[in-house]
This record gives C-alpha cells, sequence and structure tokens, in this order.
C-alpha cells in the first residue's frame, strides 16, 4: 500500500468514526444542558462551592463566574508551581520561576496548553494530576459553558437569563468529560500508553550511552488532553513520544478524541434551537473547511519531487516516521483547526506551504471545528457575520434563527473577530522590532518571522501548538504569549455573553418569503467564503511575509 492511499484509507477511517459519534453525542450533551436534574455528586459539588444551580443569570453575572472560576484557577496553579519544590511527588524538580509558572498557568486555564519548558525535566506528579490535568478537565468545560449560553440567546426570547454558569461547568466536567476521558484513557493503556507514578529511570540506548526517564499518569491526561482540545502533554516531543502515542492506532484514535466533541456540539445547538438542519448547515461548513485543509496539506507534503523524496514517500524531515506523512498531516491540520496544540510532528519543518496551513487553520479563529465550545460560539459569530453581509446584498434587515441582526449585535460580533488578529500582528510586529525577542529566533528570513507568527497565533487563538525553532522561555515571551492567552481567551467570551444576552432578549421575528434560509447550502457557502475572506484580508500581508515567501521560493 502506497503512502498516499494510506493517508487517504486513515482520512476516511477517521470521518466514519466521527460520523458514527455525531448524532448520539451530540444529542447526549443536548440533553445534559437542557436538563433541570441534578446528580448527586453534582449536588455535592454545588454545597462545597456554595453555588446554588437553579439561579438563572444574566450575561453579566454568568460572565462574572467565568472569570471569578478562571482567575482562581490561574491563581492555585501559579502557587502550585512555585511550590513545588517542597511538594511530595516533585521527582526533585525544583519550583518553577516567576514567569514561566505565570505563562503556564495561564495557558492551562484558558484551554491554550502552550508549553516553554520540558514536561519530564520540570513537571512532578502532584502538578502534572492535581494542577495540569485538572485544568484540562475545568478549562474546557468552561468553553462548551460558553458556547451553550450562546445557544440558549438563540433559543430563548423575551428574556436575559443564559442558564447558570456553575451548573452547566460541573455538568460539562461530570456528565461529559470525565466519563469520555476514563473511557479513552482504558483504550490508551491498552493500547500502550503508560500509566504509573514511578520516578526518574536510568534507561539504555542502542547505540551506547543511557538517558534518564520518568514515568506518570499519561493516559489519564493523554485522554483529557484530546477530548478537551487542550493539547500540551507529559513530554516535550509530545504526542511524537511512544510514551504518549505509541502505534498507528492510538494516533488515529487521539485525532478522533480532539475532533468529535467540537463537531458533535453543532448537533446539540440544532437540538437546542429546534432545528436540526440548522446543526448539520454549521457541520458542513465545519466539514468542508476541514477536509479542505487536510487534502491540501497532504498535497503539499506528498507533491515534493527528486529522488530522496520518491523513495521516502514525500517530505519525511521532521514527521511521524513510525506513521507516514499522511497522518502527521492529519493530525497537524486537526491539531491546528482546533485549540488543540497537540503534536506528532515538527510544524516547522513542514514545506513552507505546509507551515502556511497550519497557521491559517487557527487565523480562521479555530472554527472548523475548533475547540470544545469556542469552535461553536466562534462559527456561529460568523454566521451572524455572514447574514449580516447578506443583508446588505439585498437591502433586509438581517436575520438569523430568528432573531434581528441589528446595530448591537453586529458590534459585539465585529469586536470579537478583531481581537486575535489585532494581539496576533500587534505582538508579532513588536517581537520582530525589538533586538531582545529576535536573540530567541533559530532561522532567519521568512522562516524566522513565520516561527514568530506562528507563536503568538497560537497563543492569541488559545491553540498551543508550537512551530519549533524558537526559544520561547525567555522573560519577553513568557509573558507577552501569557499576556495574549489571556486577553484571547476572555475578551471574546464576554463580546459572545454580551451577544447572547442581547439575543435572548428580543423576540421572536417571524419566517417570511424574504429570509434567508440558513439551513441551506447556498448559506454554508456564504459562510465558508466569508470565512475564508474575512481571514485572507486580515492576515494575507504577513502570510505572505512568512510561509507563503518561503514555500514560493522553495
Amino acid at each position: 500500500m502506497g503512502p498516499v492511499l494510506a493517508g487517504v484509507l486513515q482520512l476516511l477511517a477517521l470521518m466514519a468514526a466521527l460520523a458514527l459519534a455525531h448524532i448520539p453525542l451530540g444529542t447526549y450533551m443536548a440533553r445534559v444542558y437542557s436538563s433541570d436534574k441534578h446528580w448527586r455528586v453534582e449536588k455535592w459539588i454545588y454545597k462545597g462551592i456554595g453555588a446554588d444551580p437553579n439561579t438563572e443569570m444574566r450575561w453579566p453575572a454568568y460572565l462574572r463566574g467565568v472569570l471569578a472560576f478562571s482567575a482562581a484557577g490561574v491563581l492555585f496553579l501559579y502557587l502550585l508551581q512555585r511550590l513545588q519544590g517542597v511538594l511530595p511527588g516533585s521527582l526533585g524538580f525544583a519550583s518553577i520561576d516567576p514567569d514561566q509558572a505565570f505563562n503556564t498557568a495561564v495557558s492551562f486555564v484558558t484551554n491554550t496548553n502552550w508549553q516553554s519548558y520540558y514536561g519530564e525535566q520540570a513537571m512532578g506528579h502532584v502538578v502534572q494530576t492535581a494542577g495540569l490535568a485538572v485544568q484540562n478537565f475545568v478549562s474546557a468545560a468552561v468553553g462548551i459553558a460558553v458556547a451553550v449560553a450562546l445557544v440558549r440567546g438563540f433559543a430563548r426570547s423575551r428574556t436575559g437569563e443564559l442558564g447558570n454558569f456553575w451548573a452547566d461547568m460541573v455538568r460539562g466536567v461530570v456528565r461529559i468529560l470525565l466519563p469520555g476521558a476514563f473511557v479513552a484513557a482504558i483504550v490508551l493503556v491498552a493500547c500502550g500508553v503508560i500509566q504509573n507514578f514511578s520516578g526518574i529511570h536510568e534507561v539504555g540506548q542502542f547505540m551506547g550511552g543511557s538517558q534518564q526517564w520518568n514515568g506518570g499518569a499519561v493516559a489519564s491526561q493523554e485522554a483529557i488532553k484530546e477530548l478537551g482540545t487542550n493539547g500540551g502533554g507529559y513530554f516535550n516531543a509530545n504526542s511524537a513520544h511512544p510514551f504518549e502515542n505509541p502505534t498507528p492506532f492510538t494516533n488515529l484514535f487521539e485525532i478522533f478524541l480532539l475532533l468529535v466533541i467540537p463537531f458533535a456540539l453543532t448537533r446539540t445547538f440544532g437540538v437546542m434551537v429546534g432545528s436540526v438542519k440548522q446543526g448539520y448547515a454549521i457541520l458542513a461548513t465545519m466539514a468542508t473547511i476541514w477536509i479542505g485543509f487536510t487534502a491540501l496539506m497532504m498535497w503539499t507534503e506528498f507533491a515534493h519531487h527528486g529522488p530522496a523524496f520518491d523513495i521516502a514517500g514525500g517530505a519525511m524531515e521532521g514527521k511521524e516516521t513510525r506513521f507516514g506523512v499522511g497522518a502527521s498531516s492529519i493530525f497537524a491540520t486537526a491539531t491546528t483547526l482546533t485549540s488543540t496544540g497537540a503534536v506528532d510532528s515538527f510544524h516547522s519543518s513542514f514545506t513552507g506551504l505546509g507551515g502556511g496551513i497550519t497557521m491559517l487553520g487557527m487565523m480562521l479563529g479555530e472554527i472548523a471545528p475548533g475547540g470544545t465550545g469556542s469552535g461553536l460560539y466562534g462559527m456561529l459569530i460568523m454566521a451572524i457575520i455572514a447574514v449580516f453581509i447578506a443583508g446588505l446584498m439585498v437591502g433586509r434587515t438581517p436575520e438569523y434563527l430568528g432573531k434581528k441582526i441589528g446595530t448591537r449585535e453586529i458590534k459585539l460580533a465585529a469586536c470579537y473577530i478583531l481581537i486575535t488578529p489585532a494581539l496576533v500582528l500587534v505582538f508579532t510586529a513588536a517581537a520582530m522590532a525589538l533586538p531582545t525577542p529576535g536573540h530567541s529566533m533559530t532561522n532567519s528570513g521568512a522562516h524566522g518571522f513565520s516561527e514568530i507568527l506562528y507563536a503568538y497565533t497560537s497563543a492569541s487563538n488559545n491553540n498551543g501548538s508550537a512551530f519549533a525553532g524558537l526559544n520561547a522561555d525567555t522573560q519577553w515571551f513568557n509573558s507577552t504569549l501569557g499576556l495574549c492567552m489571556l486577553l484571547g481567551r476572555f475578551l471574546p467570551m464576554v463580546f459572545v455573553l454580551a451577544l447572547a444576552g442581547s439575543l435572548a432578549e428580543q423576540r421572536p421575528v417571524p419566517e417570511t418569503a424574504g429570509t434567508l434560509r440558513t439551513n441551506k447550502p447556498l448559506f454554508v457557502g456564504l459562510l465558508v467564503g466569508a470565512i475564508l475572506i474575512i481571514t485572507g484580508l486580515t492576515y494575507f500581508p504577513a502570510l505572505a511575509l512568512g510561509p507563503l515567501a518561503e514555500g514560493l521560493a522553495s
């Protein structure tokens, strides 16, 4: 079997698995967030945190819950790292420096999971499990909760109430993420991923000498890192490490995990707004972009000519040699089109155009299918923009799901889509202009610029993957990337929740002959075009200086 055929068959198998999970998982999540009953364990949690899950919240109260909970998470994780040196199970590792502790705390609380450290050489068992793994669960649950609040904004009328943040967050963890991660961890352990709390071992090498390796609860963290689109990992090699990703099956299974909830949330959306066809329209948009990006990535990486490339079956440098170019390409597009950040190959080693595809996937706003929750609310924002554009074309007040898109709504949507480009471009320009950040670049020219651009794109979009070749463990990058993660996560949530509150207060608008049918292929095409054009206009000059220049020169 040729490498191209193997890659295509893996993609088809992945699509089939996602299709099988879509309806049952999406419907189940809709029931979770529509139920008025609380499980006993959930009642214990509410009592412990002093929350009343039956109290409906307007958008300012919902936002305060999101910000207060996330701020507490940042403080707890920061202190846990600063105290690591005196904690049991630290494996002898010292406490984390202040700037790196801040960067890591912000990274995991914002669902970014950017790592400027070597996991196997810096973090002990307590920080990994009680700190990083816990945030993998709750940060993903926060993202889903915000998405559900926006969906309620569309589904409800003449009320500003969006549900209860504490109930939504707890249910996301207890009823969705914990069971899913438990099953996934068992599968990963059965396939060879390690799960232990062993210390540091001296391991002999094939060519002589030795290395030191430590164990860890890798399977359980790997499961939620992918299922919650978190990223990061126990080891610096991430999902290319055999302890995290030992076989071609686990590689494909991990890709499935990071895509399954974001795609299934479109079904949840359709059920909750009372029209599954609307959910299918959003799903079709996400799937079109994802399949298109994956096909383009595989083409760029397989298309190299020359004896060495022909024998290897493509450009293999930096790819996962155990799985091939196809599997590496599928993983790369999946992880950058979601907010995952897990990688099984060096994106810096991809072709110039291939590296540009990974960047463009994040620049879209990670909406195809995006992160857990963040992908859905990002796509719904783009749907509002597309409806507005259609309304301008025909001179009609735009409507979406029975709600008028007026001045207030379009201003909030516009603010949402402007935040991350501003962060990416301003901080990239500053890093290139100042001498200190430039010293962290391994490469010069277009590729060096791509390293910087990728880092701020990854941080601002809460992705967490790295281009490699950039030493990001400096005070400048730890501080500025941490700031980008905070602003890139929570400022958009402010506008999403404000928009949800505005929509929930409206009276439903009856559908007429002039209403744009947003559940038809025409709208899917309009939405795909709006996403690509808006992103292209925003980022094209920066992409032209980096990956496009490198790709056209090669």
